[in-house]
Parts: structure tokens; C-alpha cells; sequence
């Protein structure tokens, strides 16, 4: 079967059952024009499979119509698992949308948990924002544009520094970053931005990230030294869960091989939900220097972190790091 809208629904309120409609228009960075969940954030448009409703119905639930579970769209002809971050649809002739959320945590049970017995979206739904307009009918066909695997590491890159988000100099060290990551295990970098030396932006920033996106890996470049305005470890300080010292350790020695400054770092990551959050140095040379220390053992770090209960295994017979799914 061709990739192709099965339902379209909208609702006037969140956290109800949308009704369904035989079209409706995407509006670039808002979503489904008339929907409750449309607005500038990143889970403008929900998603759901058609195989997945069937699965649900096959093991005795309601006979559910279109929009039970919220969802925007119902999508069939295609495996809505395989698709990572940063994948792209197009949905008719015009609309164009990038997948920006995989699942959502729910902290409480909702009227379409009381209404079904229980609700798929949080599993398996996926959430996107609008990249084009363009009007959407049941029955239109869906085009995979960009695909993103699922199994990919998921990256975000934020660099730390007044004068480059003032446009003053140019970033080096945060491409740098990306492509060491990209250089060294399957992985996408959803995202990179510069922003000022301001510790509650940067805190704001990685929660976004980290609470949000499915994201496995957020580097705070920059801002880890004794100037006072170098304020990236009190940031990140602020929102993680969990540290791993570890990994600081194994960075401040590698870069003391080579500079009695390295001692002066004051870079410190940890642990947000299943999101690791690395800071590295501003500079071009000390920030690859420092990822290239612990690249050999992030694969391993962000697979546990995704779920992967198996043992460790022995340094003598390394392991393939396939990202599992969430």
C-alpha cells in the first residue's frame, strides 16, 4: 500500500478526542489551522500509525473512531518507527513537516485514557512541526522527504559565548563537535545553536532539549573556565539528575597531557532524564581535544540510557552500539 492519509482530526480543546474532518491546512510553524495544539512550539501536528490503531483494536479494545487517542493524523503505508528526528513528510502536494518529538511522557491519566483504557500516543505517537504550508485531504499521498533512522544517536550542539551570539566571531568549536560525534558513532545533530554566557538560558535551553526531544546528547561548548562570565557548569549543575564525574575526569587529563591550563577547567556533565549532557571548552583545539578522550565510550553510555539492560561487555570483545529505540 502507497503511503497515505487515513484520518485528518481536530479538536477545540487539549487533552480530549479530536474530531474528524476530511481536510484541513498546515500552516508553516503553527500546525493544523482550527487545532488546539497548534501554536509556535514544537509539537505542533501528532501522528499515529494505522497498523498501531489495529493492534490496538485486534487486542480487544473499543471500536475506536479517528482522533481517539488526539491524534492530528492517522498515516498508513508507513513505518512510523524507523523514523528518527529531524525526518521529513510530505503530506499532498505542498505540506511539508520534520519530525520533532518521539512519544511523550504523560503524568497523569487523561479523559482519553479514562474514555479507551489506555492510550497509544505516548508510545507511539510522534509529534512535528510545520516547515511549509499547504492544504491536506484523507486520502492524499505521504512522501518521505528526509529520513532520519530511528537508531541514530540524537544530537544537540549549543555553543556558549556573547561575542559569537552577537555575530562577532565565527563558531569553530561546535562544528567541530558535531562532526567529531558524527565521525565516530551513528548519529544526527537535530540541532545546533549559539547562545550568550547566561546561566538560566543555557538552564532553559537543556531542559528544553532534554524534557522534550528524545534527545541523547546535548554539548555545552564554551563558557567552562575562570572568567566570570564562564558560567556553563553552574548551568548545567543546575538542571542535571545524575553527574558522571568520569567523563570531566577523563577530559582534564587528557588535556593535561598536553597544558597545565587543562587543570583550570571547570566543565562539568551529567545526566538529565535519558538525555547525557556534556560541557566541553569554548576553543577549537581544547573542546576536540577534550571529546576525543571520552568519544570511545559515549555509544555504550547513551545505549544504557536508552533502555539497553544487557551487561557490559568485555573491553576484550567490544560491542556494536545500535541505538534501541525509546
Amino acid at each position: 500500500m502507497d503511503p497515505r492519509v487515513e484520518a485528518i482530526c481536530l479538536s477545540e480543546k487539549k487533552g480530549i478526542p479530536k474530531t474528524p474532518v476530511g481536510s484541513a491546512r498546515c500552516s508553516k510553524d503553527h500546525g493544523l489551522d482550527g487545532d488546539a495544539h497548534a501554536g509556535p512550539g514544537h509539537r505542533q501536528v501528532s501522528l499515529l500509525g494505522q497498523a498501531d490503531i489495529e493492534l490496538f483494536k485486534q487486542a480487544g479494545r473499543l471500536a475506536l473512531a479517528p482522533g481517539a487517542f488526539a491524534e492530528n493524523m492517522v498515516l498508513s503505508g508507513i513505518d512510523l518507527a524507523s523514523l528518527g528526528l529531524g525526518s521529513q513528510l510530505r503530506l499532498g502536494k505542498e505540506a511539508l513537516l520534520t519530525i520533532t518529538q518521539l512519544g511523550k511522557r504523560c503524568h497523569h491519566r487523561c479523559a482519553i485514557h479514562d474514555q479507551t483504557g489506555d492510550c497509544i500516543m505516548p508510545r507511539l505517537g510522534l509529534f512535528a512541526r510545520v516547515l511549509a504550508s499547504g492544504s491536506v485531504a484523507v486520502g492524499d499521498p505521504v512522501q518521505i522527504v528526509q529520513h532520519v533512522d530511528r537508531a541514530a544517536f540524537q544530537v544537540v550542539v549549543l555553543t556558549l559565548s556573547d561575542r559569537g551570539s552577537r555575530g562577532e566571531i565565527e563558531d569553530t568549536a561546535g562544528p567541530a563537535s558535531a562532526e567529531l560525534v558524527k565521525g565516530a558513532m551513528p548519529a544526527h545533530v537535530y540541532r545546533m545553536e549559539i547562545l550568550p554566557d547566561d546561566r538560566s538560558q543555557l538552564a532553559a535551553r537543556l531542559c528544553h532539549y532534554a524534557d522534550g526531544h528524545s534527545i541523547d546528547l546535548i554539548l555545552a561548548v564554551g563558557g567552562t573556565g575562570f572568567s566570570p562570565r564562564d558560567v556553563t557548569p553552574e548551568a548545567v549543575r543546575d538542571v542535571v539528575e545524575r553527574a558522571t564525574p568520569g567523563l570531566d575526569e577523563a577530559m582534564r587529563m587528557a588535556s593535561r597531557a598536553t597544558t597545565p591550563w587543562a587543570m583550570l577547567s571547570r566543565a562539568y556533565s551529567g545526566i538529565r532524564g535519558q538525555t547525557l549532557i556534556i560541557s566541553l571548552p569554548g576553543s577549537l583545539r581544547a573542546a576536540s581535544e577534550n571529546l576525543r578522550a571520552i568519544l570511545p565510550a559515549l555509544p555504550h553510555g547513551l545505549t544504557k540510557l536508552r533502555g539497553d539492560r544487557s551487561d557490559c561487555a568485555p573491553v576484550s570483545t567490544p560491542r556494536s552500539t545500535p541505538g534501541s529505540t525509546r
